[in-house]
């Protein structure tokens, strides 16, 4: 072996094969520096047996004899000046015997780090050691050890064959002497084969933690460790049956229908109902899921313990759900259920998650309820609510979104206390093998990021299934960490049943179509042991067999069919009052005098007066102070109040995203941070009455998907709270566009699950480039189920609200954002509200409101009518300005400067959608003499103008045209040069008030 260099690790060189081999590295080869002295201590051509003695004293000095290591290797050393070193004397005996138990240490630590690249996990066994040089003609996909590092001889370390009975002293790190400190070679490296290389390999030792990685070993490494009684085993395989005969069923009954079933993974069932009742048996009694479509139907059937019958009707695409909604296909959808678990005899909930086929999107939504429930049961360990991640081989390692949501694991505001992640490795993604869709040799690599133990096992065997499942589930319990349970399997069929792989893996199949299903191996393992009879093995599959049919008959019933038994977060009560259906009114949405200049004192203060705040700050503090006085408030006293009367009222409010504590635009300050003390900050909103509710306001990792995802779950768990997420700028919201487009828009219409979220999105064109200018207001628009051609009935205000998807709105006024965000708890439904929040606008003289419009009696206003001049002599105005958001402030000045006060009315349209028609009509029908416009700052491609433009339309019977002012088409949202924009904002205010001429278009 030749040291390439003294730094890190040596290399060396394995030949053989066609042409040589990778640079190969041995981990434990480190630059030593001898105890005391200052130099380092380098060995250059001989074994590493000095480097291994140090290292094991590095661990433990215990692990080397004190007077041989001193005398012998370390002080008999010296350093010539070519930089090699040697050491000096003959080897005696002692020097032998401590490179011989370091030899041993040394290939113990190889096992632990490396054991799994050789362990037998592969079902198929089509995977090979090296893939450059595979004498496995078979192989259609990267070996699970496609990676430097694989186990070395005991040779290399300098072991001899003749070795192998001598008897060595076992270190500290490992598990396998059971109760015997020493064990001669041969037997260590049986019991090591045992425990690292046959159907369980175990990736742990990246993990800088000597506690848990000792918890491990012993789990694995401790002879008869995977021990199963007959009783277990039986029970194993009552749910190998259950698992393999319902797949057998649906293929029987539903042979030409897409169910994207579990054949070849069979194991997953038994795993996860392993994990279950491991889990309720440590406290858990709830388990929120999520899952891709392959086997979720069989999940459904016999984890959950879903009615085959509801399953089975899923099926009949003549019956036709008796609820609204448009519905999604029987593989997207979720079931909450509450049932008793046998194993332990205690009840647990279990929720599997609803979820598109966007892979791997329901993540953070599932961390989000998640942490949600846990929340709310004051569960604040984890003790009692726990998540389940299921994922594919290919989207695990290809989704980003995962990443995202491993590094939420850990952040204070967004810890579930340790997730169970389970990945179905058919070692295939839809057509891809795994060399073309990966770089790292296991789809489970992300998961090192956060130092989770990975399990990898060979789902062929049952029995290593559910031992490694017992171990994950203790872990999470043990650690309230993450942790990875890597199922190696196969998939018989296609993508779907209706799918042809051999047209791309043709010799993986063959070897699929030659595989003996696990189920018929197990049974006939067990009859062999004499665990159970043939006899008893037929009648259980029968008794299975029976049940399905007697469930499908029932499912033939037309009325059994309903959207509600798909319910994964059901809200009992909360849609009825005292028996009774809720009125489809909205209550007045203002507060007391009292409560308005009480909350707007807990924002203008600091609660601890020995709490010493930045100087910006407390300017910033008496401005609100002064505003109080005034009675008065700009955006964030509004926002204040909204959240303050909220948590009074007992209300949980929880406001995340990045950067949300302060504000990106240092306009909130939430969250005070003492100057002089680390870590002590001060969040004057939990001082505001004794018995309020609690707020949450956390700065989020920089994740708009997962973070966008997680506060979507949150918000699912309860309609009594108001969760709110933060883009940093609008526009951010483009990378968490598939919880938007997925779950956000259709959440209801597919799955008939209400949600209350706010989504807030800085907008606004300032002058300052393309980008952060447009959160993008025609993509929310244009995904609006209202009808742009129908004219609602007359008391629609409501009712409009139940019907719509979500609830789009673009205030101009502190005191409407104050209203709008308390509607959201008051109103007798949950729909998402998009609001499109200012920038600028958040220290404009004129964005401030009264008091007075946020009295008792006061409410949120759908447009905000003219309130100047032209209402003494409407026959006199020759234009109505329809407008939203920033630009009013604008078009005003406008008006001003150019003295047409009387002649230009402006309607500000604050909720965008459901569009308010009736109010547009009264508008249009006061200024019955005027023209119609509509003025935006966006492009005309952009913004609002294709949603407006029709419904003012519709609203008007299509007797007027409605003329347009703002920017041209373009491509970007805003141009990147100030003169540029200015000018543009001046073309468009000419537009108009240009009042002879016919700007615009009809």
């Amino acid at each position: 072996m030749k040291y390439d260099c003294y730094w890190r690790f040596p290399t060396f060189r394995l030949s053989g094969g066609p042409g040589e081999r990778a640079l190969r590295t041995f981990p434990s080869a480190r630059r030593l520096e001898a105890p005391g002295a200052a130099e380092p201590f380098l060995n250059g051509t001989s074994s590493n047996y000095v480097e291994e003695m140090y290292f094991a004293w590095l661990e433990n000095p215990g692990n080397v004899h004190k007077a041989s290591a001193r005398a012998s290797l370390f002080e008999k050393r010296n350093v010539p000046a070519g930089g090699a070193t040697s050491v000096v004397g003959a080897r005696t005996d002692v020097e032998k015997l401590i490179e011989d138990h370091l030899a041993v240490q040394s290939l113990i630590r190889a096992y632990q780090v490396r054991g799994h690249h050789i362990a037998k996990l592969d079902p198929l066994e089509i995977s090979c050691v090296d893939f450059d040089d595979a004498p496995c003609k078979v192989a259609v996909s990267a070996p699970l050890s496609k990676q430097p590092g694989a186990l070395l001889p005991p040779g290399f370390y300098g072991l001899l064959e003749s070795d192998l009975d001598k008897v060595f002293r076992l270190p500290t790190t490992t598990f396998i002497g059971g109760d015997e400190s020493a064990l001669p070679l041969r037997e260590i490296i049986h019991r090591l084969e045992m425990a690292y290389c046959q159907q369980i390999g175990v990736e742990f030792m990246f993990i800088n933690n000597m506690e848990q990685c000792q918890w491990i070993r012993e789990r694995f490494e401790r002879p008869g460790a995977m021990h199963f009684s007959v009783e277990e085993k039986r029970t194993l395989l009552a749910r190998m049956v259950r698992s393999t005969r319902f797949e057998e069923f649906l293929q029987r009954k539903w042979s030409s229908e897409k169910r994207f079933g579990l054949e070849g993974c069979e194991a997953l069932i038994p795993a996860l109902k392993t994990l279950i009742d491991v889990s309720s048996g440590r406290g858990v009694d709830s388990v929120i899921m999520g899952m891709p479509h392959r086997g979720r139907l069989n999940v459904l059937a016999n984890v959950i313990r879903t009615e085959l019958d509801q399953i089975f009707c899923q099926f009949d695409s003549k019956l036709e759900a008796a609820d609204e909604g448009s519905g999604d296909v029987k593989y997207h959808l979720g079931m909450y259920h509450r049932r008793m678990n046998r194993v332990t005899d205690r009840e647990i909930t279990l929720s599997l998650m609803a979820n598109p086929s966007h892979l791997e999107a329901v993540d953070p939504v599932v961390q989000g309820k998640t942490k949600a429930e846990q929340f709310y049961c004051g569960d604040t360990e984890g003790k009692r609510v726990m998540s389940i991640l299921l994922h594919g081989d290919a989207a695990f390692a290809g989704q980003g979104v995962v990443y995202e949501t491993f590094h939420l694991s850990d952040l204070p505001s967004y810890t579930t206390h340790g997730t169970i992640h389970v990945v179905v490795n058919n070692q295939i993604g839809f057509t891809t093998d795994p060399r073309m869709a990966r770089s790292s040799a296991y789809p489970t690599d992300v998961a090192r990021v956060v130092n989770a133990p990975i399990f990898h096992v060979n789902a062929d065997d049952p029995e290593a299934v559910v031992y490694v499942c017992k171990v994950a589930a203790d872990w999470r319990n043990t650690f309230h960490k993450d942790v990875v349970v890597d199922l190696v399997c196969y998939r018989r069929n296609g993508h779907n049943e209706m799918d042809e792989p051999m047209f791309t893996q043709p010799l993986m199949y063959k070897k699929i179509k030659q595989q003996k299903g696990v189920l018929q191996k197990y049974a006939t393992a067990l009859i062999s042991e004499g665990v159970v009879t043939s006899q008893e093995y037929e009648e259980m599959v029968a008794e299975y067999d029976k049940v399905c049919e007697d469930a499908y008959t029932r499912s033939k019933d037309e009325k059994i069919l309903h959207v509600n038994h798909w319910l994964d977060s059901p809200w009992p009560g909360f849609f009825t009052f005292d028996g009774q259906p809720k009125s489809m009114s909205v209550p007045s949405t203002g507060i007391s005098e009292e409560d308005l200049s009480h909350i707007g004192n807990i924002a203008s203060s600091v609660p601890d007066k020995d709490f010493t705040i930045h100087g910006g700050l407390s300017r910033i503090l008496k401005a609100r102070a002064a505003m109080v006085e005034q009675r008065v408030c700009d955006w964030a006293l509004a926002e204040y109040m909204a959240f303050g009367s909220l948590l009074k009222e007992g209300v949980h409010v929880r406001l995340s995203g990045q950067d949300a504590e302060r504000g990106t635009f240092s306009h909130r300050h939430h969250v005070l941070h003492h100057q002089n003390v680390d870590k002590s900050i001060c969040i004057p909103m939990n001082h505001i009455a004794k018995d309020q509710a609690p707020y949450t306001v956390c700065n989020s990792s920089l994740s708009e998907y997962g973070v966008l995802g997680f506060e979507l779950g949150f918000a699912m768990a309860s309609p009594n709270a108001l969760v709110l997420w933060e883009a940093q700028f609008g526009d951010f919201h483009n990378t968490a566009q598939c919880i938007i487009d997925q779950f956000i828009c259709p959440g209801q219409a597919k799955w008939a699950r209400q949600n209350g979220i706010v989504l807030l999105l800085p907008h606004g064109m300032e002058g300052m480039g393309p980008e952060h200018s447009s959160a993008r207001p025609e993509r929310f628009l244009q995904m609006c189920n209202d009808d742009q051609d129908k004219l609602p009935p007359e008391d629609f205000a409501v009712r409009q609200l139940y019907d719509c998807n979500w609830i789009v709105v673009n205030c101009s006024t502190p005191a409407n954002f104050f209203h709008v965000l308390r509607r959201q708890i008051v109103q007798p439904l949950r729909k998402p509200l998009i609001v499109f929040t200012p920038k600028s606008l958040l220290r404009h003289p004129e964005a401030k409101s009264s008091f007075d419009q946020m009295l008792p009696g006061t409410e949120f206003k759908r447009i905000i009518s003219e309130e100047g001049p032209p209402l003494a002599s409407p026959d006199r105005v020759r234009r109505i300005i329809f407008c939203t958001g920033k630009v009013y402030y604008e078009l005003a000045r406008e008006r001003k400067h150019r003295g047409m006060e009387e002649q230009v009315a402006i309607v500000r349209v604050e909720q965008l959608s459901p569009f308010p028609f009736d109010l547009v009509k009264e508008e249009v029908e006061r200024f019955h003499h005027a023209d119609l416009m509509w003025c935006q700052e966006e492009h005309k491609n952009q913004g609002y103008h294709d949603y407006i433009k029709p419904r003012i339309r519709t609203a008007v019977a299509r007797t007027r045209p409605v003329l347009y002012a703002g920017r041209g088409p373009a491509a970007a949202p805003a141009t990147g040069n100030k003169q540029t924009h200015l000018a543009e904002l001046q073309r468009f205010l000419d537009t108009a008030f240009d009042l002879p001429g016919t700007s615009g278009e009809q």
